[in-house]
């Protein structure tokens, strides 16, 4: 299933992003210098979104490429800690891999999340690393991808809460 710029839009709205999606999200070239969130930390973040997506996803780069400019422009206290979590995890991999989880290949990525335990820590903006790395770059992509109509119909649901799907997707007979 191919992620499209109407998912960018739906997710940025779902996430209170508003009025990037209603403009129309930046994209990376046309950032300030003094975004916490760089071409790095999109880069992870795609990296992250390989791992954790289902496999039956296409466009992922594009997708979390948009959506994080659009979610983190208005956000820079929230951007500052995604550009944390992902110094949090590189410096995890530089420990055990002497690479930045970008540049690490797929095999390796997944047995590095699994290996920060992130898969079971609790999300906390504040935690210990592995917490932060799950709340701002795990379920912040996760909650993008299934905020959106094609997300939705990986996960079995036709009709994502605020996306309009007609009166026979939630009107039932008289049975």
């Amino acid at each position: 299933m191919e992620l499209t710029r109407r998912d960018v839009l739906a997710a940025l709205a779902a996430a209170g992003a508003a009025g990037a999606a209603g403009a129309g999200a930046l994209t990376l070239s046309e950032r300030g210098d003094d975004d916490p969130v760089g071409d790095h930390e999109v880069a992870t973040l795609v990296a992250v979104a390989d791992v954790v997506y289902p496999s039956a996803v296409d466009g992922v780069e594009s997708f979390v490429e948009q959506y994080s400019v659009g979610r983190f422009e208005d956000r820079p206290e929230y951007a500052a800690g995604v550009a944390d979590a992902v110094a949090a995890l590189d410096e995890y991999t530089q420990h055990w891999d002497d690479a930045d989880f970008v540049a690490l290949d797929a095999d390796a990525r997944e047995s590095t999340l699994s290996g920060m335990q992130v898969d079971t820590a609790e999300p906390a903006p504040d935690g210990a690393d592995r917490e932060r790395v799950r709340y701002y770059l795990v379920n912040e992509l996760l909650y993008a991808l299934f905020s959106t109509p094609t997300g939705g119909k990986l996960a079995g649901i036709e009709n994502p809460q605020g996306h309009p799907g007609g009166t026979a997707s939630y009107q039932r007979g008289p049975q």
